[in-house]
C-alpha cells in the first residue's frame, strides 16, 4: 500500500522496510492483483480435499495405500527377523 500510494517507487519501499527492490516490486504487483491473501505464504500447505480434482484425489489415495502397504511389509519384515533372532539365542 505504501508503494501503490508513493507513485510506485519501489527503490523508496526497499529501502523503508529494508527489501530488495524485486522484494519490493514482487509485493506491490501481488497485493495489486489479489489484496492481501495474495501475499500469503502458502509453501508446503496441503489443498483441501474439495479443491483437489478427481485424479488428484486419487493419487493422494495412493500414495496414502502405498504408504500403508510399505508400513506393513517393514513391520512383517522385522516380526520375522525378530522371531529368527529369538530362535538363536534358545
Amino acid at each position: 500500500a505504501y508503494c501503490i500510494s508513493h507513485e510506485h517507487n519501489y527503490a523508496e519501499t526497499a529501502e523503508k522496510y529494508q527489501v530488495s527492490y524485486q522484494q519490493a516490486r514482487s509485493y506491490t504487483v501481488k497485493y495489486e492483483a489479489g489484496g492481501l491473501d495474495a501475499l500469503k505464504d502458502n509453501r508446503g500447505k496441503k489443498k483441501a480435499n474439495d479443491s483437489l480434482t478427481e485424479v488428484e484425489q486419487l493419487r493422494a489415495e495412493l500414495k496414502l495405500e502405498k504408504a500403508k502397504r510399505e508400513k506393513a511389509e517393514m513391520e512383517a519384515a522385522f516380526l520375522k527377523k525378530l522371531a529368527e533372532v529369538e530362535r538363536r539365542r534358545g
